[in-house]
């Protein structure tokens, strides 16, 4: 399996009215196909079944090069696998590399959930995660937070495992000035979906910060609260 050959049947798949549809809904200048999400992940599903991991890492990389909407996102659901065996450096790497052409919430969170794989695999490359807060570029601010959402969901966690959420809580902490509406958007994701396992450690959270967050970042975090 080429580059071209998954661009063409990526291609084949393309509705125009669809693509038009997309790339107005998206506002991201890059080419659009209109193919289905569910259309993407029945071609990716073949391909990661009859590709090794060297060749799926190519792949990845060639279809994300193309800028094509529909292509970035088979690229991140290529790499989107709890275990890859040598979980070394290739795909947690291509993923890190993707960031700085993050420039609109579907293409940047399909390849997050890549990385949250990749970070649930191996919590050490937190560390690396951690630098991105700091970033000038929002989407790499906010792929910190939606790469670690994998720390909401923890059941009965760890004393690791609730260190490592604490730390990402002061990321969120350092985020609740930020003005960007993604930025407030998604610290509001993170402490609803935290909240559903833990709402007291987000009522704490909210008590100490919540002032200094937009209104509608604060109810969003408070959305299921509100509701038991």
């Amino acid at each position: 399996m080429t580059g071209a050959d998954a661009l063409a049947a990526l291609e084949a798949r393309g509705n125009p009215q669809k693509a038009a549809e997309m790339a107005a809904y998206h506002k991201a200048a890059r080419p659009y196909l209109g193919v289905a999400n569910p259309e993407l992940d029945a071609l990716t599903k073949t391909w990661r079944k009859d590709l090794t991991l060297d060749a799926r890492l190519a792949l990845a990389d060639g279809l994300w090069r193309t800028n094509v909407h529909e292509a970035r996102i088979a690229a991140a659901k290529l790499l989107t696998q709890a275990r890859i065996r040598p979980d070394d450096t290739g795909a947690w790497t291509l993923i890190r590399g993707w960031l700085p052409d993050f420039d609109a919430w579907a293409i940047a969170d399909h390849a997050s959930i890549a990385g949250q794989k990749r970070l649930a695999a191996d919590p050490s490359r937190l560390e690396t995660v951690e630098a991105w807060t700091a970033s000038e570029h929002i989407w790499t601010r906010r792929a910190a937070l939606v790469m670690t959402l994998p720390w909401t969901r923890t059941r009965d966690a760890k004393p690791r495992e609730l260190a490592e959420r604490e730390r990402i809580l002061g990321w969120a902490a350092g985020y609740v000035t930020d003005p960007d509406w993604f930025i407030q958007k998604t610290v509001g994701w993170w402490l609803r979906e935290l909240s559903k396992r833990d709402p007291d450690r987000v009522r704490e959270f909210l008590d100490t910060h919540g002032a200094a967050m937009k209104p509608f970042a604060r109810r969003e975090a408070m959305r299921i609260m509100d509701k038991v």
